[in-house]
């Protein structure tokens, strides 16, 4: 069975497998550059091994069940998990030193030499290769065009940012690149039809182990190349599609040729978002900044932009002399431009049923209603109303439940408007960004019924602005944030239970929350090549200054409490601050690879102040800690504040609305693991709490101390499996407490805990 499990029994006679070569490099000092060029020379060899572990192979041995099958159980098993022997007798050994050689050529070693020795034993061997690269060759001159024409001119301007610099190693690929960062300034500058590969260098490296290069543009690079071009007729097309005729007449606005598509587009939406324009010179960046801000409105499936040599021909201008001189005759190149939009359907309904599970302890079903309109006001502002209706009964509870039966109904609407209502001297169009800001209005209400306990009203109306400056870059600012909650109607053992809880009455109490917030967050997930991504999040939010510098200068009415009203109701003023900073970092450099070290810290307070002084943070706006996205150990709000633990007995209702903070630590590390197609795993392990800032002598061991906090982290650690199919994730994470904030774990705290969730927890 052993040897069947390392493999070489299936190896046929005569051959060997081969088990993989190493690569060393024989210097007489350390290179320079030792580690990259290392890396550079182990991926030029093949082919790869057959995969181990532990000295076994199990993928042979399923290769083997299926050797001469064509259907059955042996030949699906080889399919799915098999793996042919790799033989040495397939390994090149003369052409992998020769790659090995070419390698070091590119890096500047241009005498080094590669040697090979097969290792062999009863049934495998190894190839190994030893690369003697020599010394490295380095730039004396870097040379860019001299010629006084208008491309050398241009190409000439670009060589402060050059990425040749003299005493630097030769390297092939920094060649390369720099071609296309040349190119990429003449596509800005207008040379549409320029290429790369209209570049040529010209090395010498016969000067010692020097080397000098001359830049010059190929004597074979055609004409058009050579000159920049002018975009003359630029044409809009929103209801593009492939058999289109262009039937409908155009109307001229801003010198576009807009093809008028008025039931779902004014002009001037669509030419807000575009930023190439007639009459001037041919930018790349403008065009895909074009593409990016049409696609990110939301309402097109798919943006072209085709170009072609102008239909009126070129156009004669003429250029000033220097030093009063008289001008000179020219030509100047033209392209049309047609953008062509293919929409989504203006208005779309959805409808969904949902099996819904909280945190609180509550299941049951849930109907969901969702319609858009891609363009409500002909402006392209995207119209999305939710609509909820939910039946739920409490499974989990501790002691006698407080509510059995809940019924939630809600609707909420929001409007996207892609640009920034502001004024113009702030500059709200944003030129210089490829995403299309918005201003977002939103509006929603809730209606919350627990059976034979209470009825919940929830209002909430917002208004902000949303933004990017770069593709990691995200900014919104929500100047009118308001929320309005108000116990509607109670029962009186409800009542009772308010009485005897001032914390729970505190958490249902009316509360208006006039608030603003700005976040900033900087995201590097959007770069999928780099191995290490950070990700970042700022976020501050205030609440009631201006209502009382307005209400203490004004002398508004005041509560039984002491505290300013506005239209009768008492308004919460407060400051928090909450920070997110997570790393990704992947063990290979194939971005495919989903092996990785991930690690997340979160940081938040909340401090009340002013009118909410002593009446502590709005219950909305407080922090819980648990649950499958935080220390998944614990339910949600099973544990803290500090070490704080609820009287055993207490009514869960209770329980959930009393473990709730207003500052909060929090720490996650997970290695995440590819195991087979679709199907990944993971290790984690969580720790965190939550804390008051002030006494709450119904919480006792609540409050933060600085010298105990450490001391009063939960901690908890498990496994998972993830099935991830790149649209949706399943989540399996097992979890088992290793430490409670009080201490060693007790009762309820012990059990571990299988958390079923949609999506990464972070």
């Amino acid at each position: 069975m052993l040897s069947a499990c390392s493999g070489l029994k299936f190896i046929p006679e005569g051959e060997k497998l081969y088990t993989g070569s190493k690569v060393t490099i024989n210097a007489p000092e350390k290179l320079k550059d030792e580690s990259a060029l290392q890396t550079e020379l182990e991926s030029v060899v093949r082919p790869k091994p057959n995969g181990s572990l532990l000295g076994m192979r199990p993928k042979l041995y399923f290769w083997h069940m299926g050797v001469g099958k064509t259907k059955g159980l042996g030949k699906k098993l080889a399919d799915q998990f098999g793996e042919a022997p790799v033989l040495l007798s397939q390994v090149e050994v003369k052409a992998t030193e020769d790659l090995i050689s070419n390698r070091q050529h590119n890096n500047g070693y241009f005498q080094g030499k590669t040697t090979a020795e097969v290792k062999a034993k009863d049934k495998t061997a190894e190839v190994n290769y030893t690369a003697t690269p020599g010394r490295v060759y380095t730039w004396s001159e870097v040379n860019f065009p001299s010629r006084d024409t208008l491309i050398d001119k241009a190409i000439r301007a670009t060589q402060g940012e050059s990425l040749l610099k003299v005493g630097e190693a030769y390297n092939l690929g920094k060649l390369t690149n720099e071609r296309v960062r040349i190119d990429a300034v003449l596509k800005n500058q207008g040379y549409y039809y320029f290429a790369p590969d209209y570049l040529l260098f010209q090395v010498d490296s016969t000067l010692g182990h020097k080397a000098t290069v001359d830049l010059r543009v190929k004597p074979t690079a055609p004409a058009k190349a050579l000159q920049p071009y002018w975009l003359n007729e630029i044409k809009l097309n929103t209801d593009y599609v492939l058999a289109d005729t262009s039937m409908v007449t155009p109307i001229r606005y801003k010198g576009y040729q807009y093809y008028p598509d008025e039931k779902v587009f004014k002009a001037k939406a669509i030419t807000n978002a575009v930023f190439m324009y007639p009459d001037s010179l041919f930018r790349r960046r403008r065009r895909d900044q074009t593409l990016s801000r049409l696609m990110s409105l939301g309402t097109f499936k798919f943006v072209e932009i085709r170009f072609r040599p102008s239909v009126e021909g070129d156009t004669a201008v003429i250029t000033p002399g220097a030093g009063g001189a008289a001008g000179r005759l020219g030509v100047r190149p033209r392209l049309d431009a047609d953008i062509l939009m293919t929409q989504y359907k203006k208005k779309s309904l959805r409808a969904e049923v949902q099996l819904a599970t909280k945190t609180n302890g509550f299941t049951g079903p849930a109907f969901n209603v969702s319609f858009r309109n891609r363009s409500a006001l002909r402006g392209a502002e995207q119209l999305i109303v939710n609509a909820t209706a939910a039946f739920e009964t409490q499974t989990r509870a501790s002691g006698s439940a407080v509510g059995l039966t809940s019924y939630e109904l809600g609707v909420n609407a929001q409007l996207l408007i892609p640009r920034l209502i502001a004024p113009a001297f702030l500059n709200p169009r944003l030129p210089n960004s490829d995403f299309q800001p918005r201003t977002s209005i939103g509006a929603g209400y809730k209606n919350i019924t627990r059976t034979d306990f209470f009825r919940q009203d929830l209002f909430s109306l917002n208004y902000g602005y949303v933004f990017k400056t770069k593709i990691t870059n995200e900014q919104e600012f929500r100047p009118i944030d308001i929320q309005y909650v108000r116990l509607a109607d109670s029962t009186r053992e409800f009542s009772r239970l308010l009485d005897s809880r001032k914390y729970l009455a505190n958490a249902f109490r009316q509360q208006f929350i006039l608030g603003s917030s700005y976040r900033y967050t900087y995201n590097q997930q959007v770069l999928e090549q780099r191995r290490q991504q950070i990700y970042f999040s700022g976020a501050v939010e205030v609440s009631g200054n201006v209502a009382n510098a307005l209400a203490s200068s004004l002398n508004f009415a005041k509560s039984d409490s002491g505290r300013y009203t506005i239209a009768g109701q008492e308004f919460s003023q407060y400051a928090k601050f909450d920070l997110e900073f997570r790393e990704y970092y992947r063990l290979s450099q194939d971005p495919s690879k989903g092996n990785r070290f991930v690690g997340r810290l979160l940081v938040g307070v909340g401090l009340p102040y002013g009118n909410s002084r002593g009446a502590g943070m709005p219950y909305l706006k407080q922090y819980g800690i648990g649950g499958p996205n935080s220390v998944r150990a614990y339910a949600a709000r099973q544990i803290g504040p500090g070490t704080y633990r609820p009287t055993p007995g207490t009514d869960n209702l209770t329980s959930f609305y009393d473990q709730v903070g207003d500052m909060r630590i929090e720490g996650n590390v997970e290695y995440r693991q590819d195991l087979f197609p679709y199907v990944k795993g993971a290790l984690f392990l969580d720790a965190g709490n939550i804390w008051l800032i002030n006494d709450d002598p119904e919480r006792p061991g609540g409050k933060f101390s600085p010298s105990t906090f450490l001391n009063q982290l939960a901690v908890g650690a498990g496994a998972g499996i993830r099935i991830d199919v790149q649209f949706f994730v399943i989540r399996f994470d097992y979890a088992v407490p290793l430490r409670a904030p009080y201490g060693t774990p007790e009762g309820e705290d012990k059990a571990g805990r299988l958390n079923l969730a949609i999506g990464y927890p972070f």
